[in-house]
């Protein structure tokens, strides 16, 4: 690959000195999560079968195998975002990362959001009352799978004359099941839940469903996002404002000292 030209490496300088300051921004957003939130903390149970004798049957038995600190696990997606973040701006991920992004692919990106996004929505699947280890595994890694096509939609497109969408399309089929999942929890639940998770549900819906929509608007190039830099801008911004959101709808709901 050829060297950049100097106007695209000051704008990837630029790049990098914006990826620094989303890294602090997340990083300070996750230690003050971590010292004003409360011990409040949800449980992770399983249902395995039991053997009755007086009924000759086999039912489960719930029990409580751990508890996930949800202030803990807010401060964890925000400080997954700081660590990517500062790798992208390090001396060695520096050189990856911009030779990546000339060529229209961000490995980093999916890395990270495969982890910090998959933690977001087992939290919000916790507030709803999903509690099962088996459960929220599976909401775990079927969102991070969904991710992870958007990588492979990367990787693949490399090697493309036209535009090849089975890989977003596949992505758009994985990324609906927790959500689907959720809303079973959230509108079928026979005591309803407070309503700053109905919100938190209809807020980060549409910002992962916004994602979906840049990179749609990068590979028909529509705009400015003919220039994959001004797309991946603006997926750094969208995960700072969706991070940030739900971190602090939780915490206003369910993590503020009393």
């Amino acid at each position: 690959m050829s060297s950049p030209s100097d106007g695209q490496a000051e704008r990837l300088r630029g790049l990098r000195r914006f990826n620094a300051g989303m890294g602090g921004l997340h990083l300070i957003q996750g230690v003050a999560i971590l010292l004003l939130s409360t011990s409040f903390a949800l449980p992770v149970t399983s249902a395995f079968l039991r053997f009755d004798s007086a009924t000759a049957a086999l039912l489960p038995r719930q029990r409580t195998l751990f508890e996930i600190r949800i202030g803990w696990a807010v401060a964890l997606f925000l400080f997954l975002s700081a660590a990517a973040h500062a790798v992208v701006s390090s001396a060695w991920g520096y050189r990856r990362y911009s030779r990546d992004v000339l060529r229209g692919i961000n490995p980093a990106r999916w890395i990270e959001y495969s982890l910090s996004s998959s933690v977001m929505i087992v939290v919000i699947a916790m507030l709803v009352g999903i509690y099962d280890v088996v459960g929220l595994l599976a909401l775990f890694a079927v969102n991070a799978c969904m991710i992870l096509f958007g990588w492979m939609m990367e990787l693949h497109n490399q090697s493309t004359d036209r535009t090849n969408w089975t890989s977003y399309w596949f992505g758009v089929l994985a990324g609906a099941v927790p959500w689907i999942a959720i809303a079973i929890y959230l509108f079928g639940a026979y005591s309803p839940p407070p309503t700053f998770v109905y919100w938190i549900y209809l807020s980060i819906f549409l910002f992962f469903n916004v994602f979906a929509v840049n990179m749609v608007l990068q590979y028909r190039k529509v705009g400015r996002w003919r220039d994959y830099l001004y797309g991946e801008r603006a997926y750094v911004v969208l995960s700072l404002v969706a991070k940030s959101l739900l971190a602090w709808q939780v915490f206003a709901g369910t993590l503020r000292p009393a």
